[in-house]
């Protein structure tokens, strides 16, 4: 059978594809812009008949029914990574945070996950009957093929097809395939502040033209992103393809070509941002696309020279203990791949890791500094202080990399907040970090 019956054949609708799953099945469904939304309300309306199914994914974009309270015990939810919709239903009890390092995310599948049901959105067949994973599907889908029995997709013409490896299925692989159309969900923007393009004002300067960078999500990353238009021959690797680097990509300031590690190609885990960015994405010779385990791996960021990540924050602490996750008990996001990329920049010839954070914030007890003497009560550490190079504020750039504790906190207070430095001084110098 050629791959176009064997496609006919496979089709069908959503309500009987979702019949396939059964009580305590583990299913593992494409993340964030890539989820395979009609298939997975149609398991939703079955959620009654089901046991103890546990479904895993991230960064949702739309509010599953799976979420809500009523669906516990029926359709467990887990996470990798806490968006804001997640974020919002947590306190009702069915949102399980897991919170890893992105280059692990094999190891977690395999052991952990152990998914036998994969629900995936992709993109029509190629003439050789081969559907792309899309914007995120590339992300850890096809380390889930290896052991699942059953494979869903979702056909969506909208998906665009995305080149690199392990980012394809074919139609003999699947078990059903459904079809139904919709947008690709987009990722708003926050806007850029004042405060973050005079952050950005301080690290532009330190990137050379010819670099290798990742930058992650926020009002920063994106001053700094649109504020590198003026850079000659950068190159890309990084977990996360972002509208910026798109921007870029279109001005010929990316263009890849002095990449010392796969030269000509923007490296990327998945992308996330516009429409703009998809259409981008929809196959672009320039794009390689490919396991999240493999693009935030250390050693593989490290084959770049010149390396340059940069990434945000919640707070850290004098002793320079970045929090990016949570405050106290209360979490935020996930570890993610910060420590990833920061390991990563580390180990690059002539790389640069920056960990960036507006110098307060406003909280329901007022304005509080986001440079302190201790982090709070529970809060997790996602970056520790023996990997952090340069964290950055409005204020300046503090160099901690390898430096003694009391050296890490002087440069620290140097960039806090002039209204708490003299307070920090004297926290530090109490707890005898600093002495004298």
């Amino acid at each position: 059978m050629d791959w176009k019956n064997e496609y006919k054949s496979k089709l069908v609708a959503f309500e009987e594809a979702s019949k396939a799953i059964k009580s305590k099945d583990r299913i593992w469904i494409s993340p964030t812009c890539s989820a395979p939304v009609d298939l997975v309300n149609a398991l939703c309306k079955r959620y009654k008949e089901l046991e103890n199914v546990e479904l895993s994914s991230g960064l949702l974009m739309h509010s599953f029914e799976f979420l809500k309270p009523a669906y516990k015990g029926h359709l467990n939810y887990h996470t990798f990574f806490l968006g804001p919709v997640e974020r919002k239903m947590f306190p009702y009890g069915n949102v399980d945070i897991v919170s890893i390092n992105f280059s692990n995310i094999d190891w977690f599948m395999k052991n952990i996950v152990k998914a036998n049901v994969l629900l995936a959105e992709v993109s029509e067949p190629d003439e050789n009957g081969y559907m792309s994973y899309g914007p995120l599907g590339t992300f850890c889908n096809d380390t889930v093929v290896e052991d699942a029995d059953m494979i869903i997709v979702q056909v969506n013409k909208n998906v665009p097809y995305i080149y690199g490896e392990k980012n394809l299925v074919h139609v003999s692989k699947v078990n059903y395939i459904c079809e139904k159309d919709h947008p690709i969900p987009e990722l708003p923007q926050p806007p850029v502040s004042e405060i973050d393009k005079k952050i950005a004002s301080h690290i532009l300067p330190l990137i050379p033209d010819g670099s290798t960078i990742q930058i992650g999500l926020g009002g920063i990353a994106n001053a700094v992103g649109y504020g590198l238009e003026d850079k000659k021959d950068l190159g890309v690797h990084t977990e996360m393809l972002t509208d910026s680097m798109v921007y870029l990509a279109k001005k010929g300031v990316i263009n890849c070509k002095n990449k010392s590690h796969n030269q000509g190609k923007i490296i990327c885990g998945f992308g996330l941002g516009n429409k703009e960015l998809y259409e981008f994405l929809d196959k672009n010779e320039l794009i390689h696309c490919a396991p999240i385990s493999k693009v935030n791996n250390p050693i593989e960021i490290a084959k770049n020279d010149n390396f340059i990540s940069i990434n945000s924050c919640l707070m850290v602490d004098l002793t320079g203990q970045v929090a990016s996750e949570a405050v106290g008990f209360n979490q935020y996001s996930c570890t993610g791949g910060q420590l990833d990329f920061v390991q990563g920049a580390g180990l690059s010839k002539g790389g640069k890791s920056f960990i960036t954070l507006a110098s307060t914030a406003k909280t329901k007890k007022g304005i509080q500094s986001k440079i302190v003497l201790s982090l709070p009560l529970g809060t997790a550490v996602t970056t520790p202080r023996s990997q952090v190079q340069f964290v950055v504020t409005e204020y300046g750039v503090a160099d901690l990399y390898n430096k003694s504790i009391p050296d890490r906190a002087k440069e620290l207070i140097s960039i806090a907040h002039p209204d708490y430095r003299e307070e920090l001084t004297e926290q530090a110098k109490k707890a005898g970090i600093i002495v004298g």
